[in-house]
């Protein structure tokens, strides 16, 4: 085969991919256009009014949440990263040798990564991050 032959048997193979990207924007496109022709165009005191839940908006939307708050969404993101972690690993460690050092290593490996969230769990509940006045 020659250089150019080459190059272009290589380009073929991203056709597809060229033309799932093409058909993703083009959605998009379609869709944000369609809405601006197509879609209602009624303005009005109770249109322009923003939505919660069916109820007229009481006081602003400046206030200021308890800490706590905080602190259980960044416990959530902890027990939500671990999950990303674990889902690999438990995918894998099936497929390794029983009685090989690989295992007990992969094994020592995770068990070490779960006490060290299991020790901030309980460091969070000690603090009291889990209690609401």
């Amino acid at each position: 085969m020659t250089p150019t032959t080459l190059a272009n048997v290589d380009l073929v193979s991203y056709l597809p991919l060229g033309l799932i990207i093409t058909m993703a924007v083009g959605f998009a496109v379609a869709n944000v256009v369609l809405t601006l022709i197509i879609g209602p165009k009624r303005e009005g005191k109770t249109k322009g009014i923003a939505y919660e839940s069916g109820m007229n908006p009481v006081g602003t939307a400046r206030k200021r949440f308890n800490v706590r708050f905080y602190l259980i969404a960044m416990v959530f993101l902890v027990f939500d990263v671990e999950v990303v972690f674990l889902y690999p690993w438990a995918a894998t460690f099936p497929n390794i040798a029983p009685g090989s050092p690989d295992g007990l290593m992969w094994l020592i490996r995770i068990l070490f990564f779960l006490f060290t969230t299991v020790i901030a769990y309980i460091y969070g509940y000690r603090k009291g991050v889990f209690k609401f006045d």
